[in-house]
């Protein structure tokens, strides 16, 4: 657990750190710091309960996205600001680093297993991150209203 402790940590400061390297004003740089670890912990949270890497991805993306979205509207930022600080842990970059030395190597048993897991986690996290705000845009345009009922709040029927 303490090894977990450790990761959330550095999974805070990485975000906030590239948050910094963003321009990100000072005043959500806790937030976009908070949002990288959220995704991180959850992340870690899954894979430790023997769920894919894939799969903890996509959920970890997911989650990001729509904490994202929560932030940008309490604090009025743009949405970017908190989506690529908070992926940024998410990021497979050693394996992305191993598949390459490995296609340089010539060792290709290795690399193509390993570019193909940079492609699905890099695509889980492309995924969480659209199918989080499709999700936002159906809610805000009140497409999800008309499978309720006929009434609205006050009782009265909508034309």
């Amino acid at each position: 657990m303490l090894m977990l402790a450790e990761q959330l940590v550095a999974s805070f400061f990485a975000a906030a750190g590239f948050a910094i390297i963003f321009n990100v004003p000072r005043q959500v740089l806790f937030q976009c710091g908070t949002v990288g670890a959220v995704g991180w912990f959850l992340y870690r949270l899954l894979v430790l309960n023997t769920v894919d890497e894939v799969v903890a991805t996509l959920a970890a993306a997911a989650v990001v996205a729509v904490i994202s979205q929560i932030f940008a509207k309490w604090f009025r930022t743009p949405i970017i600001i908190f989506n690529v600080s908070g992926i940024i842990p998410l990021v497979p970059g050693g394996l992305a680093y191993d598949a390459m030395r490995h296609f340089v190597e010539n060792n290709y048993e290795v690399a193509i297993p390993n570019a193909a897991r940079v492609v699905m986690l890099s695509g889980a996290i492309a995924l969480g991150l659209v199918f989080s705000e499709i999700i936002n845009q159906m809610i805000r345009n009140g497409k999800w209203k008309r499978y309720h009922n006929k009434y609205d709040r006050k009782g009265l029927e909508r034309s």
